[in-house]
């Protein structure tokens, strides 16, 4: 695979390191950029622990909750600006209610709202507004207690993060400093047993290869490991974080003195995981000229 300059810069800036160093991650890795990354912490060239995906689509994520379910749907577009269209946020608010009816993003599609299904009433919209769009996504949450942030919102109730979370005891005023804290820290699950396992798996392996590369004796790596695993697990669970709000205390031990119990959370942000292929300026004026 060819080494362009864009895809060194994309993996600079995600990683800090050097132009070089970048360029030799993506020549040893044949350009996987996921592997390049592993590469560069392997030999202490980029401190970042978990990468997270280009967001690229545009749209907004809508929270809705009916007593104890709560619900978060994303409605992606083409353009930020459609974004801050009122029609458009209008539909997406509509899409949210609905939403607390079904269980998943296909039911979603071919619910009722006024006469129409989800899916037509889009469809519609696309050719009003002129411009692609789609329900790509949805999470429901139900809990004795279920609050809703967004942040950054541009009207009630949608922006581009949404999160939910599910308490048992405790308040709204708690379940929002918690809420703001996975916006801001956006863990990878709630405790250390919802954690994939490939991830840890892949994490371990990380941290192995960079304990050798210290060159020191396996029984000290050993022990390396479980320090490091220890702190990455901290890192990577809600329950485990050290709270926003109180440094102190980890989230969990915050909500305990709160009398509270963390059931579960949702975390949704726009594009979250969507590549979109971008060709470099002149290829683009190339492909204009010759069409």
């Amino acid at each position: 695979m060819a080494i362009t300059a864009a895809l060194v810069k994309e993996l600079r800036d995600s990683t800090g390191a050097g132009m070089m160093d970048s360029k030799k991650a993506l020549t040893e890795t044949n350009g996987d950029m996921e592997a390049a990354v592993d590469w560069l912490r392997t030999k202490g060239l980029a401190k970042a622990a978990k990468k997270s995906g280009r967001t690229a689509a545009e749209g907004l994520v809508a929270v809705a909750v009916d007593g104890n379910k709560g619900v978060a749907v994303e409605v992606n577009s083409e353009t930020d600006f459609v974004g801050k269209n009122a029609e458009f946020q209008e539909m997406v608010g509509g899409i949210a209610k609905v939403a607390l009816g079904v269980d998943d993003v296909d039911a979603l599609n071919s619910a009722d709202m006024g006469g129409k299904t989800v899916a037509e009433v889009v469809t519609a919209k696309v050719a009003t507004i002129g411009e692609n769009m789609s329900v790509r996504r949805m999470s429901s949450l139900e809990g004795d207690v279920v609050v809703s942030y967004v942040h950054n919102s541009v009207t009630a109730g949608m922006g581009k993060i949404g999160v939910l979370v599910a308490l048992s005891g405790g308040d709204e005023a708690l379940g929002k400093q918690i809420a703001m804290h996975i916006a801001a820290v956006n863990p990878a699950a709630l405790s250390e047993a919802d954690l994939d396992a490939a991830v840890v798996e892949k994490e371990k392996q990380v941290q192995m290869d960079i304990a050798r590369e210290s060159g020191k004796p396996e029984a000290v790596i050993e022990k390396m490991i479980v320090g490091r695993m220890k702190k990455f697990i901290a890192e990577s669970t809600l329950l485990n974080q050290s709270f926003v709000v109180n440094p102190d205390l980890t989230v969990e031990a915050a909500a305990k003195e709160a009398g509270a119990t963390i059931t579960g959370f949702i975390r949704l942000e726009v594009g979250e995981g969507i590549e979109v292929v971008k060709e470099d300026f002149a290829a683009e004026v190339a492909k204009v000229s010759q069409g």
